[in-house]
């Protein structure tokens, strides 16, 4: 089974009713696609009376992909708003046990910034994250390539394995030691893909002007490019029972445009959808 969405719910203008309300946004999204990325637990955990809020508005089956928050991962540069570590996996923990609850948890994404290496005390530290987060499914997603080093990477995907961690494979740019490769291998019953888009000069530049993050996402796939994509994901399929497909290129508003076209070149009808109100002039993906 192929499960297609996108990071974040908010900001896809092609996919909302043109008289729909900000606030009924992740509604019209689950419309569309059957999984998608909370994406702003990485800067602030939500509350429990949030995620109820989001549970309620879409359909059983939905699932959701909850990202680590950037304390948990050593993205954050700011004072910690918790008191101790020990604090800040609880909140996180709470969080994610309440999707747990109504079976829509479909894993945590654990990204780790491109400094985080292959070296030892990187490897116990993957290991206190799943002690931290044993109650759930996780996925760990890394951006920096000694990890896949021909030295190293069949070692990296059997630690994956022992772990019990689901390997994130990435679509991204071939930009130096801060990108990974493509890696086509599931080391769970679950495998997750992210889509980053190709923009070389954009990953490499991160950072360095006011709008890398506009910039850096800023990628429009082409038909051959989806094409040689969807036959690398049914291969992944083909390891494993689910794959999850998580497109994030989306700075020019490309993501949803490039997901129902991966779709489609899937074959892929998915059931169990909230309704869709069908505007009589409604654009084409």
């Amino acid at each position: 089974m192929i499960k297609i969405g996108l990071t974040g719910w908010g900001d896809h203008p092609s996919i909302y009713r043109s008289n729909a309300a900000k606030r009924d946004r992740l509604f019209d999204y689950s419309g569309h696609f059957p999984i998608v990325e909370v994406d702003t637990s990485f800067y602030a955990i939500p509350s429990v009376q949030n995620i109820e809020k989001w549970i309620f508005e879409t359909p059983d089956t939905f699932q959701f992909i909850v990202k680590a928050y950037q304390g948990m991962t050593g993205h954050l540069r700011d004072d910690n708003p918790y008191e101790t570590r020990n604090d800040m996996f609880e909140a996180f923990r709470q969080c994610a046990q309440a999707f747990q609850k109504e079976n829509k948890l479909a894993m945590i994404l654990v990204q780790f910034p491109p400094w985080f290496d292959c070296a030892a005390k990187n490897v116990q530290y993957l290991r206190y994250i799943k002690q931290q987060l044993v109650d759930f499914p996780i996925a760990i997603e890394f951006r920096n390539q000694t990890w896949y080093s021909k030295e190293r990477r069949q070692e990296t995907l059997r630690f994956l394995r022992e772990l019990g961690t689901i390997h994130t494979v990435c679509d991204e740019p071939q930009a130096g030691v801060g990108s990974v490769p493509f890696v086509l291998e599931a080391t769970s019953k679950k495998a997750l893909v992210r889509i980053h888009g190709r923009n070389v000069f954009g990953w490499r530049n991160s950072g360095s002007t006011e709008n890398w993050r506009e910039v850096r996402f800023l990628y429009d796939y082409n038909e051959d490019e989806l094409t040689d994509l969807a036959e690398k994901i049914k291969k992944l399929e083909s390891q494993c029972q689910e794959v999850y497909v998580l497109f994030n290129n989306n700075s020019g508003h490309h993501a949803a445009k490039n997901a129902k076209t991966l779709q489609q070149m899937l074959r892929i009808d998915y059931e169990g959808l909230s309704p869709k109100q069908l505007d009589l002039f409604e654009g084409e993906f």
